[in-house]
């Protein structure tokens, strides 16, 4: 099993190219089920993730062909993948695949919006809190949906179609919101959701459906209206860049300091996290060209932060943050209100010497001098990352085990590190 091997110490110099975002290209490669026609994805990120859904989306007999990696004189590399769904071969989603990563339940919106009807095992994915799927099913219920669970598979039946409905969201929910307007768009009549989610990616996926003809506005509002259409058609779409990615590198030079450019990082996408990354020392200068970010012999100030939907302080980022906090000159506090179990990594920052302590839902972090390097386990994704922020600062050696959690997430993260001056390695075996 391959490990990241670290030696901290070094500042980061440098471009760090941004790559397309995972968290939505996967319901983009997903909408291609919608439609007979061939659905283009431009800057499609090369990680495990998006290579299990493509498995899954073949199972259900969508084609895909890749345009070939195009790099560019700053080393990144994106991708051009087409999708064709030209025929639904199974409506059965297994549990082999879709316990491998939680976004694959969201096949069930297309599936029934289409054919009618789908069977779909319960979802897998990080082990960071329950994440029900509860939401998804009362709104395809909404919608006319027949909803049965047997044997840890969903059974879902819409033999004359869907229907236009209102439904509001119980709380919050990116997965939710993807698949409603997934199954919306192709429903007979007007749907209008109420508390849905504002993320970007959700907004990247409006306007992909868009398109392809769908009828929707008010993404990226609480209030989302949609007038279904027969059928959808081809399109072209490109990811957006990946928020979290360049707010992770953001925190790691906010913790070695340094002077980077986030290449293609959009700034209205990271508001809250730039604006608190500035509280903590980190100078912030936005241009076309992506997000600069440098501190340069300043102390890292303690700043407290809570989790929340967008646009505010998104969870993804949250064990980063925490990594960077434990060289603050102080004491921090870390609320999380999303996920109910999302401290896994505070044991594993300690074995770097970091001083945490944990109340119900809210991680406190009295800084340290100096961390010291050491052999740790990742969790799950975000976690994964939020260890080699800290071993980037630590003394001596540091090797994360388990890193294919960051394979999920991170397209070649030891490679953009590594360009910028940091010393760090991937071993196999």
């Amino acid at each position: 099993m391959d490990r990241i091997k670290i030696i901290g110490g070094n500042r980061l110099n440098g471009v760090i190219p941004i790559s397309g975002a995972k968290n939505a290209a996967l319901p983009l490669m997903i909408a291609s089920l919608l439609t007979d026609d061939t659905l283009t994805l431009d800057n499609v990120p090369h990680l495990a993730d998006v290579e299990q859904l493509i498995r899954i989306l073949g199972n259900h007999g969508v084609d895909y062909s890749v345009n070939g990696r195009r790099q560019h004189q700053d080393g990144a590399y994106s991708r051009t993948v087409h999708f064709t769904a030209r025929q639904i071969v199974t409506t059965r989603a297994p549990y082999e695949l879709v316990s491998k990563m939680r976004a694959s339940f969201w096949v069930i919106a297309p599936l029934v919006a289409r054919m009618g009807e789908a069977c779909v095992s319960l979802p897998g994915g990080c082990a960071i809190g329950t994440r029900p799927v509860d939401f998804i099913l009362q709104g395809l219920e909404a919608l006319g949906t027949e909803i049965n669970i047997e044997n840890g598979y969903v059974h879902a039946k819409a033999p004359k179609g869907l229907r236009g409905a209102e439904f509001t969201f119980p709380k919050v929910t990116v997965g939710g919101t993807h698949t409603m307007l997934m199954a919306a768009c192709l429903a007979r009549g007007d749907t209008v959701l109420h508390n849905a989610a504002c993320e970007p990616e959700v907004v990247n996926l409006a306007e992909c459906l868009n398109a392809m003809g769908a009828k929707i506005k008010g993404a990226g509002t609480p209030t989302i209206y949609i007038e279904g259409v027969e059928g959808l058609s081809g399109a072209r779409v490109k990811v957006i860049s990946d928020r979290i990615e360049a707010g992770t590198y953001a925190m790691a030079v906010a913790m070695t300091g340094g002077d980077v450019l986030l290449k293609d990082a959009r700034p209205d996408y990271l508001r809250s996290v730039l604006d608190t990354l500035s509280k903590t020392g980190l100078e912030i200068k936005e241009s076309e060209e992506g997000i600069r970010v440098a501190r340069n012999g300043l102390d890292i100030v303690p700043t407290d932060i809570e989790t929340q939907p967008f646009p505010g302080f998104p969870t993804d980022l949250q064990a980063q943050f925490m990594g960077l906090m434990t060289r603050a000159k102080g004491v921090s506090h870390i609320t999380e209100t999303i996920f109910e179990n999302r401290f896994m990594h505070v044991q594993e920052l300690a074995r770097l010497g970091a001083h945490i302590s944990l109340v119900g839902q809210t991680a406190t972090v009295e800084g340290v001098e100096r961390l010291l390097g050491a052999q740790v386990m990742a969790t799950d994704l975000r976690a994964s990352v939020s260890l080699v922020i800290a071993g980037l600062a630590a003394e001596g050696e540091t090797t994360v085990n388990r890193v294919y959690h960051l394979d999920r997430g991170f397209e070649r993260l030891e490679e953009k590190l590594s360009n910028c001056g940091a010393q760090i390695e991937r071993i196999s075996g």
